[in-house]
């Protein structure tokens, strides 16, 4: 997997060389190449943004830096604007990108960008939720670090994934580790117990819990099997009494 970045601020991708997703860079697995579009400015001042049409607040980007900035690049792939007006990034979403050899995320700033270069050089604008971020930076890592974690090799255990929260459109249970007793609350005795039915009967229970509890919308479109809709049915009973 190939990462192009558009950004005036190259140097927030510094952050990928920590952590289990630098490992795919290390290998060579995945690459990134940053873009700014500040070095194709022709402008006088070397302004990359300008004052909006029409009047209103802020300031706009302006199209030729972005476009000079696209074109040069060799393998610019799909091409993804990171906007508050896109599409809400979901895990389905992020698989379809992992399938895909080459993404180029173009990073706005300021009021946002001039629609005539959207028009021209986005296949996809994506929002990583419904607020405001200074800049598409911060959206991009997130792209690039849910797409890398799931692509071989980038992980340490590949197993690791498919228990992960959204996977099974579920969420995650409850998990714990050392020490047995931690202020006072003590490890469910289940997960000491060795059984591994129970274990897996318990965190069945909980996912489906905390799921119905937190975010219930996602059980609108989810397939159980039918002891985990048993489960599901004796929850929402009693949450009803």
């Amino acid at each position: 997997m190939r990462f192009n970045v558009i950004t005036i601020f190259p140097e927030i991708f510094d952050s990928l060389k920590y952590g289990v997703i630098s490992n795919g860079f290390k290998k060579n697995i995945t690459s990134i190449n940053l873009f700014n579009p500040r070095e194709h400015v022709e402008t006088e001042y070397g302004s990359i943004d300008d004052s909006p049409y029409g009047g209103g607040e802020g300031m706009v980007m302006m199209p030729e830096p972005l476009s000079k900035t696209i074109e040069s690049i060799p393998n610019v792939g799909f091409r993804i604007l990171l906007s508050p007006q896109g599409k809400i990034i979901d895990n389905n979403l992020i698989k379809s990108l992992a399938k895909k050899s080459t993404l180029t995320l173009i990073c706005g700033r300021y009021e946002g960008i001039d629609e005539r270069f959207i028009d021209s050089y986005v296949d996809l604008e994506v929002s990583v939720g419904d607020y405001i971020l200074s800049g598409g930076e911060f959206g991009a890592l997130c792209i690039i670090d849910a797409i890398s974690r799931i692509i071989p090799g980038v992980l340490g255990n590949p197993d690791s994934i498919k228990n992960d929260s959204f996977e099974s459109k579920l969420l995650k249970g409850p998990i714990y580790t050392r020490p047995k007793k931690f202020h006072d609350k003590n490890v469910p005795e289940v997960l000491l117990s060795g059984n591994h039915k129970e274990i897996e009967d318990w965190r069945l229970y909980q996912s489906l819990k905390r799921t119905l509890e937190r975010r219930p919308d996602l059980l609108d479109d989810v397939k159980l099997s039918k002891k985990a809709k048993k489960v599901l049915e004796d929850l929402r009973s009693k949450l009803i009494l």
